[in-house]
């Protein structure tokens, strides 16, 4: 296993995450511990999970397994939580206001049986919520102990930057982390949301590295999905999964290519998907979950994954979203460029000065 900092932090982190959203529901309790087991063995210790994950259970799960293991097996673990969707019907249970985020947190620390978390992730962003009053919140939590650094999650690029501006401006440390969608089939933070991150010290822990399953090479062009993969058990999943992913050709070029290097290194998909992920600028962690030991193993193997050149620039080709023109495509790129002739972008090698036959005129 390999490490880095979290983020802007000085607290180092394995370069893989174990995600916890089957534990509970797909993965029974007993096999989850047998799997937090198995993940330190390994050397892994960054555990990501949330208040809202199959109604509190996994946390609940991961309070059991340290309560139920020494102290010097679970000091190594760096856990990392979320508060902000609902938990109940209240109007006041959800969102990030100083009343809601203060329950969560406190909530969380009760089910998972430690008196800090390491890292408390904002689940999303609060269109309710002024900015100061949850970072205030946050600033108040960090000095009473109660986490040691946090995170947002789900956020677009602008808010990315007014979070962190704002968290200057107030004189507060800004987030750490940035939990996105994130993997060879979904590219487009790319464009903002990463860049926003990276500018501000943000390590990006992306969620869904594998996309759905897709990136597993279980899945076909045309069909059901396969009874091994989550979304064969779960009808509403595989809608979403073929909805985001599965009917862009693009895709099933890149699932191809994957499953075209991971033959040639003798590796599984899976390990090729994230082993791509984790080398991203940025990227501390991608959070893979893990719904058997067995899966937890094969991904694992990632840690192991050594991309050459022409392997890397393959995916990075063929998985390239396309941005149509403007703002992030070609036209819109060539506008923010400045050349050094008279200050006008170049274009074509030449500088552009205007003209009734260019979309400027």
């Amino acid at each position: 296993m390999k490490y880095t900092t979290l983020g802007n932090t000085g607290m180092a982190v394995s370069r893989l995450a174990l995600g916890t959203m089957y534990f509970g529901n797909e993965t029974a309790e007993s096999d989850a511990h047998h799997i937090l087991d198995a993940f330190l063995e390994a050397g892994g210790t960054l555990v990501d999970t949330a208040d809202v994950y199959t109604g509190s259970k996994a946390e609940q799960i991961i309070g059991t397994w340290f309560a139920s293991r020494p102290r010097e097996v679970t000091d190594r673990v760096v856990l990392a939580s979320k508060g902000r969707q609902p938990t109940g019907t209240d109007v006041n249970d959800a969102g990030n206001s100083r009343r809601h985020l203060h329950r969560a947190l406190d909530a969380s620390l009760k089910r998972l049986n430690v008196e800090t978390i390491d890292l408390y992730q904002l689940h999303a962003s609060d269109p309710h919520t002024p900015m100061e009053e949850t970072l205030r919140f946050l600033d108040d939590a960090t000095r009473a102990s109660k986490i040691h650094h946090y995170g947002i999650s789900n956020f677009t690029g602008w808010e990315v930057q007014l979070f962190a501006s704002t968290a200057r401006e107030l004189g507060v440390a800004p987030p750490a982390t940035l939990q996105p969608q994130y993997s060879l089939l979904s590219r487009e933070i790319e464009w903002e949301i990463a860049p926003a991150a990276i500018h501000n010290g943000m390590g990006l822990l992306p969620w869904s590295p594998l996309a759905g399953g897709l990136l597993t090479g279980k899945y076909q062009r045309s069909g059901s999905a396969p009874a091994q993969t989550r979304a064969g058990s779960d009808n509403e999943l595989y809608q979403w999964v073929t909805e985001e992913y599965a009917e862009v050709d693009r895709n099933w070029q890149t699932i191809d290519a994957v499953k075209r290097i991971a033959a040639e290194l003798s590796a599984s998909p899976a390990q090729i998907a994230l082993g791509w992920l984790a080398m991203r600028p940025g990227v501390t962690a991608p959070i893979f979950g893990a719904r058997t030991l067995e899966q937890l193993q094969d991904n694992l193997g990632a840690a192991d994954i050594a991309l050459a050149a022409e392997a890397t620039e393959t995916l990075e080709k063929v998985s390239r979203p396309t941005p149509g023109g403007y703002p992030y495509g070609a036209f819109g790129a060539w506008q923010r460029r400045r050349g050094l002739e008279n200050g006008f972008p170049v274009q074509d090698g030449e500088p552009f000065t205007g003209g009734s036959d260019h979309p400027l005129g």
